[in-house]
């Protein structure tokens, strides 16, 4: 905790911790309160489980006897097709944004959550914006505990004589992560002879300061006063910088979340140019913006998307890449 004070004096001397009643956020809790001026504890109860409201009241007791403030915040999750456990971090993460008022926010992930979390990039075919992983500071998140074992904190916790919660999700093998940390991590340590989860945790941070560096190069590639990007520009362009260029140029005109094959698609605009069709990128635009209306009886319009509603595709016209909004059945690829 003081390394992660001394490397981010930026945090401040009043702080929130993400509390659950686990070892990992109780260790961190007891650090934190030796620490900083003032500590308030942030309690999400997600109402998932049977009980869960005595385990957050009991978690605020912990965060008591500890010196620390805390605050019950009971949230509703929607299974908004993301499944739960993602549903559950999204509720989480916005009742502790809202609670913080202006606070950061210490989360306790350890060194064994950033190993699973690459882990979980590479099966899925990630790249270095996913196995970059989890970053100590994101303000308003911080997690001075990377570099701690998870035995570390629950050894704090028996040498300060806590007794934490064990959440029964994080031993039902039904989630993906669960099967990572109790059959492939053991597993990948007794073949490699130990010291995988440390590998997997430094992998992350050299793809984090390379990640950043092909980000900055990325932010200063100019886009056209119209919204479009210009193909001059995006041709000379390496294919790391260049799928960055198209992803950020995506997102802030409409696109949600570009996959691997929209930026692929998008990127064969430039560089395999045979005259192919528009393709179509998953979003429907802002509504206003840079793009074009080619709905049917829609006028000439602008680069940039107009107003109205209807499948964002990425074309090529003019030398310029431009985004539009196409209503029209089967348009795009």
């Amino acid at each position: 905790m003081r390394a992660f004070r001394r490397a981010h004096p930026e945090v401040g001397d009043e702080v929130c911790v993400a509390l659950s009643g686990g070892a990992d956020s109780l260790a961190l809790t007891a650090a934190a309160v030796t620490e900083f001026a003032e500590v308030t504890a942030l309690v999400v109860d997600h109402g998932l489980q049977a009980g869960s409201d005595e385990v957050a009241r009991e978690a605020c007791r912990a965060a008591g006897r500890l010196g620390a403030r805390s605050r019950e915040l009971v949230v509703v999750v929607d299974p908004d097709g993301s499944g739960p456990e993602a549903a559950a971090r999204t509720a989480r993460y916005a009742a502790l944004d809202a609670a913080r008022e202006g606070r950061p926010v210490l989360l306790a992930h350890t060194l064994d959550d950033q190993a699973e979390t690459v882990l979980l990039g590479l099966g899925r075919g990630s790249g270095a914006r996913s196995l970059r992983a989890m970053a100590a500071w994101d303000a308003p998140w911080g997690r001075p505990l990377l570099g701690v074992r998870a035995t570390d904190t629950r050894a704090a916790c028996h040498g300060l004589g806590l007794d934490w919660w064990d959440d029964p999700h994080n031993t039902d093998p039904a989630f993906t992560r669960v099967r990572v940390r109790r059959e492939v991590l053991p597993l990948l340590e007794d073949v490699f002879g130990g010291g995988v989860a440390e590998g997997l945790a430094r992998t992350a941070e050299l793809l984090r300061t390379d990640d950043d560096e092909l980000d900055r190069l990325a932010a200063a590639v100019p886009v056209s006063g119209d919204g479009g990007l210009d193909i001059s520009v995006l041709e000379p362009l390496p294919t790391a910088v260049l799928t960055r260029v198209l992803r950020r140029w995506l997102l802030a005109h409409g696109c949600p979340s570009p996959t691997y094959a929209h930026l692929s698609a998008v990127a064969a605009l430039v560089t395999d140019w045979h005259g192919q069709g528009g393709v179509a990128v998953g979003g429907t635009g802002p509504g206003t913006g840079a793009g074009r209306d080619t709905s049917a009886g829609a006028g000439p319009g602008v680069s940039g998307v107009m107003a109205g509603r209807g499948r964002l595709v990425a074309r090529r016209r003019h030398g310029k890449l431009v985004l539009e909004i196409d209503r029209a059945s089967g348009a795009g690829t």
